[in-house]
């Protein structure tokens, strides 16, 4: 029978990080399920990206581990690190496309790269991923040539070139208006419904990516302030996050039952 350690792909264990004399992190704790997603918000500031950059592997904390289906990240060599980051994808903020190289030359980059598919091999993998972002008639443009929002998908069709099990996703949406906002969240959805990824998502776009979420983590202060289900952190009696809750959404709406019951004593 599997632990509940089994079932994490990721686990932040009492991870402390300091600049000189800053504080950044606290003791932070924060478990990611597998095949799960994870958003991590707050304002700015507080730290979400430092997370991201343990998780990554691009920063060691000064104590504490960064677990990686099991193992801590900060005591592998190079090449155990480079296998590892293997298994990860990620869409970062600006997107990072190179605007010297075509749509499908940006995507087939990690598979030219990391592995030793031939030619055709690759080149029927990026047509997979481009199809599953709609975006077939791209393939010969620069990204100058395309929209934002397309950009966006480009990024999202590179960081699951590799088929990772776990996607990470820095302010997704930034730059991006309401309707292309929707457009790739839905596509979040899909993928990861139909690749079953792990996703660790820092967003500040909170009530579109509650609509993603299997658990919500406030930063705040350099700590985690509690990890748990979006209608569990709407409904929180945490200060911190019920004043970012109301900050951020407004007032909180009553659930079905709580309606119920409201019905039943008039």
């Amino acid at each position: 029978m599997s632990s509940a350690k089994d079932q994490l792909a990721i686990e932040m264990v009492n991870v402390e990080k300091t600049f000189g004399q800053q504080r950044v992190l606290k003791g932070i704790n924060l478990p990611v399920a597998k095949g799960e997603t994870t958003v991590i918000v707050g304002g700015s500031g507080q730290g979400k990206s430092v997370i991201l950059k343990h998780m990554l592997g691009l920063m060691k904390p000064s104590s504490g581990e960064v677990r990686v289906f099991g193992r801590d990240l900060a005591r592998m060599k190079k090449q155990e690190l480079y296998e590892v980051r293997k298994d990860y994808g990620v869409l970062f903020q600006n997107v990072a496309l190179f605007d010297s190289m075509t749509v499908f030359d940006n995507v087939a980059l990690p598979l030219r790269e990391r592995t030793k598919k031939s030619q055709a091999e690759i080149a029927r993998i990026v047509e997979e991923k481009l199809a599953l972002m709609a975006l077939e008639g791209a393939a010969g443009k620069y990204p100058a040539q395309i929209s934002g929002g397309m950009q966006k998908r480009v990024g999202l069709a590179r960081a699951l070139a590799l088929e990772p099990k776990i996607v990470f996703f820095d302010e997704p949406t930034t730059g991006l208006d309401v309707h292309k906002s929707n457009e790739i969240y839905r596509l979040f959805h899909a993928t990861q419904q139909q690749l079953k990824y792990t996703a660790v998502i820092v967003s500040h776009d909170v009530p579109k990516i509650f609509k993603l979420a299997d658990s919500v983590a406030l930063m705040a202060g350099g700590e985690i302030q509690g990890c748990m289900s979006p209608e569990d952190f709407q409904r929180s009696d945490n200060p911190l996050i019920r004043q970012f809750v109301e900050v951020t959404m407004g007032p909180i709406y009553t659930n079905d039952k709580e309606e119920a019951v409201s019905r039943e004593t008039v």
